[in-house]
């Protein structure tokens, strides 16, 4: 089982090594660039080829959905007190409680953990993150929503094309699945490597408080989880993902919301960098309890 779980997490903290490693040794790396190129065609198409290659039941296909969904909701409520709670400022903190990243760290996790099926599990969850970010979250943060940037996202274009190439059994011509499929493999080793970098440029502030907000974030999210499971009675394969999914570190989208609107970027930079970095010990934990 150690060797098992080894061989999953190892590839990830690799990856993200590199692009640590890299931005240290002084080397350039352009993060806005690679990121644009990352979620505005790599993930995309990774997106699309995932689901339209599924074999998702449309019954479990359609629950699935509105577990991550009755999940967001009941992770936001109790983010939500949480912040009250503690006298904490809701637009600097209760996005990084809500938002995991399921993209950069999950995805890959996901696809060496459970193959190509848990990998689509996983996609819906990370659209699932991507439609919280950019409505919930600007509007949280910025103090007004951004319907308009929602629909402009490749990467929530590319879900429901995805969705509904898997929902009537459609393929595209191999010739074109190919390609996409090419374009969609640059996607989670760029994404893991940039989170290296950005890791790399983050400095850690209030560590007390940061490894506390971290905790409480990563507890929040595996039992929002564990009691939607429970609630859905979700198919091991998709329970277990949805736990992987959301016992994520906070996501750097929350330090880039936090840095464009105003927040305290550097308060949110210390859970980003504290979270990711307890993630190394908390991982195999989660990982021996769903495998």
């Amino acid at each position: 089982m150690f060797i098992a779980i080894f061989n999953i997490v190892a590839p990830v903290f690799i990856l993200a090594g590199v692009g640590y490693t890299w931005v240290r040794l002084g080397f350039e790396y352009r993060i806005e660039f690679v990121t644009r190129f990352a979620t505005s065609l790599a993930i995309p198409c990774l997106i699309f080829v995932s689901l339209m290659q599924a074999e998702i039941n449309p019954n479990i296909l359609g629950k699935f959905i509105g577990a991550v969904f009755m999940t967001y909701l009941l992770l936001g409520g109790l983010a939500f007190v949480f912040v009250k709670s503690f006298r904490l400022q809701p637009r600097t903190y209760l996005m990084p409680l809500i938002s995991g990243n399921t993209g950069n760290l999950g995805l890959p996790l996901c696809l060496f953990a459970f193959g190509d099926l848990g990998l689509s599990y996983g996609i819906l969850i990370f659209a699932g993150t991507s439609l919280v970010a950019f409505t919930v979250g600007i509007w949280v943060v910025a103090g007004g929503g951004s319907f308009k940037r929602l629909l402009q996202e490749p990467l929530v274009a590319a879900t429901c094309l995805g969705l509904l190439f898997m929902w009537q059994g459609w393929h595209t011509p191999v010739f074109l699945t190919n390609a996409l499929s090419l374009i969609g493999q640059m996607g989670i080793p760029m994404m893991l490597i940039t989170l290296g970098v950005a890791i790399s440029r983050l400095e850690v502030t209030e560590v007390l408080r940061a490894v506390f907000l971290s905790l409480s974030k990563i507890a929040m999210g595996v039992f929002s989880a564990c009691f939607i499971i429970w609630l859905f009675d979700l198919d091991p394969m998709a329970a277990s993902v949805l736990i992987l999914q959301f016992s994520m570190p906070i996501a750097v989208t929350s330090y880039l919301l936090a840095e464009k609107y105003g927040a305290k970027a550097e308060a949110v930079a210390g859970l980003v960098v504290t979270s990711t970095a307890l993630t190394i010990a908390i991982l195999p934990m989660v990982l021996y309890f769903i495998l």
